[in-house]
């Protein structure tokens, strides 16, 4: 059975920086691409970064040059560096896994594996 259990969030000011973990067990696929996600109150999931297992890595336009996705897959652990944190940042932040290359890295209904969330809240 597949885990993916997010930690790492909390609460900075902006400019500040946070990393996020998801730490994943059971995945037993060759290939991935891993995502996360953040869903704001009374907003949809959106996409923020992904990396596959060639370590292809894309961005959100609204991250870009900001936050920094990497997997260590020795130990099976997905980051994401977050600086110059802004409080539109502020949401609660999911990884989610894959196997499958197709379909766009944003589209959340292609990931068949999700965290919990973990929480990120950034103040003015």
């Amino acid at each position: 059975q597949v885990q993916l259990v997010e930690s790492g969030g909390g609460s900075v000011q902006a400019g500040g920086s946070l990393r996020l973990s998801c730490a994943v067990s059971g995945y037993r696929y060759s290939r991935y691409v891993m995502g996360w996600f953040r869903q704001a109150p009374g907003k949809e999931r959106e996409g923020v970064a992904a990396i596959d297992s060639d370590a292809k890595r894309i961005y959100a336009d609204s991250v870009q040059g900001r936050f920094t996705i990497a997997a260590d897959n020795g130990n099976q652990i997905l980051y994401l560096q977050m600086n110059s944190l802004k409080p539109e940042d502020t949401a609660m932040y999911y990884c989610a896994a894959r196997w499958s290359y197709g379909g766009t890295w944003y589209d959340r209904s292609t990931y068949n594996y999700w965290g919990q969330g973990t929480q990120v809240t950034v103040s003015s």
